[in-house]
């Protein structure tokens, strides 16, 4: 016993020893130009013990007297220093040679920022950290040059249509190839922002050359956290905010109403009609969101990890409309062995929203139009609680369609992956890459049979859909890393495939003896019943080489070659090669003698991609169905060859020649990027003419070419050292498009309610540019509009010959700018974004204005011509007539705008407070975004789209959900 208790008494002695020798240490990390660094790792060396600065650059960290402290930093050279018995430490750190040894995510691998030869922009996760958001697409929004984010509506349920270097394709999508931790995936409404560390878009082909077939509108890398330090770190987001339209149209009231129907010969017992009801106060209402984000991330010596779960509800500026997603992410990698490494990256999320119908006219449930153009006249409800509807027609009141059916839309979806690197030698690695993407999607629909007039006539409508997609990639890679003097080689090989599969069901019935039961089994009569199934199938093999030779002559190298079952066996294959090269100036003595720049890089790329998004089977001659035979006086069902084959049918291709320079300035404090490039691409698919012998109207063939070229440039700054710290970030676009070919020379699109076609695609012409009349003025003597006829004429009858381009939608430039400034925990951030030059055909005020059937119209028509000798540019009301209202200039408005995106103020804690509390960083903030617009545009919003993606129908505004002012209240806390 005695032997035992002082072995106890010895190893209690040692214990406290050795804890003695560990002691606090605090100390400050700066920058070379004396500014506090926050968010720098410091780390015991060989342990996992760590921590990170907090707002303020300070740190404390307990660590033995013989401990090394290594610090790092993204951007700047690691520091190791010895704790040799001090208490203190504070660290300056050195910039990287003009952070050129940062690391950028590129296609299947990573690269040294300093050896890039190709277009690739890059956000960190500093921009997401600093702008509140719900959608990924929103933070790339005006902050990289070549890259445009189109909102085609501002509901929560919207998607954002991005295009990277203008549009590339007419019948297949020109949205770039979004890749989440090696798994390509299209829905991006699911990728929750708060998950991502970084965003890479590879913008030219010569970067894009790697993803081959898919890469041809570009590519968007986007890499989602892993853990970083030692220790456990909590990090939660949390925000509130508050949305409401930011303009309202005037519209008639009940009393001027009433007095153009009577001018339009549409009287009636206006005794029954007394309401005076404001339809947008009705149906905008004040929305709300809300953002719930927590997670837990660290690293030992062998594993990293990172989980994280959260909430997002939105409900939309627009009555009924909302959103709601729960999200949950767990990335681990575990080094097993030396040579050998696991990880996995699993996101699940679970997506509701209720969407509401816009871009649609009143008739077919347009909300917007819908509110616009209902008579004040009428209330929102009968005295039986029906909606009620318009006295001369029966549409519907606008509240019928947001609040007289039941809809709803959820989506259950599993992205992730699981990969093993292998170290076969010093230098060689093979990696292997299982990725899927699989979700399941259900659309629910209800319209009773008693509160609407159009579920009256049905005796109730219940939809039922179901959409499922499962996706799966299996990609192989060997590198190869080698340095031999100056020389450095970087080589990728190997292969990927690739399948997808969906699966639909839809379902519908009608004839409902009551509500109680809302799915479609309780219906009498079955409408109709679809099922239908659908594969495609990629295979591919890729290869890169890398070379630098004294870290200034750069070349890069890229060759793939993709199988698609889209695809004839004729054209199957497709061959993309792509090569580029850079050239660091500020490297060579000559420019170095000039004491100018701090870098200074030339380069050039060429490349050749794909596109294969035109739909599974293409090249096939499919059979269709619905084609009923009479056999024995009873109607058979049947199918019928419903597309002709096309053994031909071949890859769209993009080839894409890209030039730029990239400058520092003062220590790089200024930077400045300029690039030039020139797209072009051929073998467009569309569907063309056949002769009526072959049994079909059209079938899919390679007929068709577009050209795109431009300039882009990006500047930031450092403009302040200190206390008080202002950075700026600037870019902007300049692309110009051209249709080379296309079947027929030219081709229609974008159908205006009755009056035709707006959008004309032809050949030497821009894409989508407005096709219509030219409107004169109004006559003061018969008060109708006259145009321009085609022989330079007045005409009050124009023909279809009188038409000519009228207008433009693509933008001369787009732009965007970015300011940040901090002081002593005060943190501001300004961002403008803006587009110029454009043209938008504002169709709303063809149904608004123009004054032929009994919808309200908005104040502009009280100007209308009424006697002989009226001068005025608003034609006199015409029942049943669209003379007056025809698609012409009269509509097309100048679609210019800046807008104040997002302005942020924030405050850090200082650290004294913090660690009082125990926390490691606190951060609260307010957030305002679209606080205002400045545009000359009429309508609700100047971002509009009426017809989506459309690659052809571009800058219509038919009733299209505007953007809302949002407030944002809320906190970024670690502990």
């Amino acid at each position: 016993m005695k032997r035992k208790f002082l072995l106890f008494i010895s190893c209690w002695l040692m214990a406290f020893w050795a804890y003695g020798q560990s002691r606090s240490i605090k100390g400050v990390v700066k920058d070379e130009n004396g500014n506090t660094l926050p968010g720098v790792s410091v780390l015991v060396k060989g342990t996992s013990s760590g921590t990170s600065t907090d707002i303020n650059g300070a740190y404390a960290i307990d660590a033995s007297p013989d401990a090394i402290l290594v610090y790092s930093l993204i951007g700047y050279r690691s520091i190791e220093e010895p704790v040799n018995n001090r208490e203190t430490i504070n660290v300056q750190f050195v910039q990287m040679d003009n952070v050129l040894d940062e690391v950028v995510v590129v296609g299947y691998g990573t690269q040294r920022k300093g050896d890039i030869t190709g277009s690739v922009s890059t956000v960190s996760q500093k921009e997401f950290d600093n702008r509140p958001n719900t959608q990924f697409g929103s933070i790339i929004q005006g902050k990289m040059a070549g890259v445009q984010v189109l909102s085609t509506s501002g509901k929560p349920s919207a998607g954002l249509d991005i295009r990277i270097r203008g549009t590339s394709s007419i019948a297949a999508s020109s949205s770039p190839l979004y890749v989440v931790d090696g798994v390509p995936t299209s829905d991006t409404r699911s990728i929750n922002p708060s998950d991502i560390e970084s965003m890479s878009v590879l913008k030219d082909a010569s970067s894009a050359a790697i993803y081959g077939a898919q890469g041809a509108n570009g590519v968007v890398l986007i890499t989602t956290k892993k853990g970083k330090s030692g220790e456990p770190v909590f990090d939660l987001n949390v925000y509130n905010g508050f949305t409401q339209p930011w303009r309202t149209l005037k519209v008639l009231n009940a009393e001027q109403y009433r007095d153009l129907m009577t001018e339009l010969g549409q009287n009636t017992n206006w005794d029954l009609y007394t309401a005076n009801t404001d339809w947008q106060r009705e149906v905008f209402q004040n929305g709300s969101s809300q953002n719930y984000q927590l997670s837990v991330s660290g690293k030992t010596e062998k594993t990293s990890y990172f989980l994280g779960g959260g909430y997002v509800k939105q409900v939309g500026s627009v009555r009924s409309s909302e959103m709601e997603r729960f999200n949950f992410r767990i990335n681990l990698e575990q080094e097993l062995k030396s040579w050998l490494r696991v990880g996995t990256n699993v996101a699940y999320t679970q997506y509701k929203d209720v969407d509401v119908s816009d871009n649609q006219a009143v008739n077919q449930g347009g909300v917007i139009l819908g509110m616009l153009s209902t008579p004040p006249v009428i209330g929102t409800y009968k005295e039986d609680g029906t909606f009620t509807s318009n006295p001369f027609q029966d549409w519907e009141n606008p509240i019928a369609f947001t609040d007289g059916t039941d809809r709803g839309y959820k989506n259950q979806r599993l992205i992730g992956n699981f990969y093993t690197d292998v170290t076969l030698l010093e230098g060689l690695t093979f990696r292997t890459n299982f990725g899927l993407d699989a979700n399941s999607a259900m659309y629910d629909f209800f319209q009773d049979p008693f509160r609407t007039s159009y579920g009256r006539a049905r005796k109730g409508i219940s939809r039922n859909t179901t959409d499922m997609n499962q996706f799966y990639i299996w990609d192989n890679t060997v590198k190869y890393q080698k340095e031999i003097g100056e020389h450095k080689l970087d080589a990728l090989a190997g292969t990927v495939i690739q399948k997808n599969r969906w699966e639909n069901n839809a379902v519908e019935t009608q004839g409902f003896a009551s509500s109680s039961i809302p799915t479609p089994n309780a219906g009498s009569v079955l409408q109709t019943a679809t099922a239908s199934k659908s594969e495609k199938a990629n295979a591919s093999f890729i290869s890169r080489v890398n070379y630098s030779f004294q870290d200034k002559y750069l070349l890069t190298v890229n060759f793939r070659v993709d199988g698609s079952s889209n695809f004839g066996p004729s054209n199957r294959w497709g061959y993309f090669p792509s090569l580029s090269a850079g050239w660091r100036l500020s490297e060579e003595d000559f420019v170095k003698n000039w004491d100018l720049f701090s870098d200074f890089k030339l380069r050039a790329g060429w490349g050749l991609v794909g596109n294969d998004n035109v739909g599974s089977y293409a090249y096939l001659g499919r059979v269709g169905i619905g084609a009923n035979y009479p056999i024995g006086g009873e109607a058979l069902p049947g199918s019928y060859p419903s597309t002709i084959q096309n053994d031909l049918l071949k890859w769209e291709s993009t080839e894409q020649t890209n030039v730029a320079v990239d400058m520092g300035f003062f220590n790089n404090r200024l930077t400045v990027t300029a690039e030039a490039y020139y797209k072009n691409t051929t073998d467009l698919l569309q569907y063309v003419l056949v002769p009526k012998t072959t049994g079909f109207d059209s079938g899919l063939q390679n007929v068709g070419s577009l050209q795109n070229k431009g300039l882009e440039f990006q500047v930031s700054s450092i403009n302040t050292n200190g206390p008080l710290q202002w950075s700026t970030d600037a870019n902007i676009s300049f692309n110009r498009n051209k249709v080379v070919k296309v079947i027929g020379g030219e081709l229609f699109s974008g159908n205006i309610n009755g009056r035709g076609e707006i959008s004309l695609s032809r050949e030497g012409k821009p894409l989508g540019m407005f096709y219509g009349y030219v409107a004169g003025g109004v006559d003061p003597n018969s008060g109708d509009m006259y145009y321009l006829a085609a022989d330079g004429q007045t005409t009050f009858t124009p023909v279809a010959a009188d038409r000519q381009f009228i207008g433009n939608p693509n933008p001369d430039f787009t732009y965007g700018i970015t300011n940040n400034l901090s002081y002593k925990g005060f943190g501001l951030n300004v961002f403008l974004q803006g587009v110029y030059g454009n043209d938008i055909f504002n169709a709303t005020r063809v149904d608004t204005e123009g004054m032929l059937d009994p919808k309200n119209q908005t104040i502009a028509v009280i100007d209308r011509w009424r006697e002989v000798g009226d001068i005025t540019d608003i034609p006199r009301a015409r029942f049943a007539n669209i003379n007056n209202s025809l698609a012409s200039t009269r509509f097309i408005e100048d679609g210019s705008f800046l807008r104040l995106r997002a302005v942020t103020l924030s405050y850090s804690l200082s650290q004294a407070l913090l660690s009082k509390i125990k926390v490691k960083n606190l951060r609260v903030y307010a957030t305002g975004e679209n606080l205002f617009t400045i545009t000359k545009y009429t309508g609700f919003d100047p971002e509009v789209n009426a017809f989506g993606g459309s690659n052809t129908a571009l800058g219509v505004d038919y009733g299209t959900y505007p953007q809302a002012r949002n407030l944002i209240f809320g906190l970024n806390m670690s502990f």
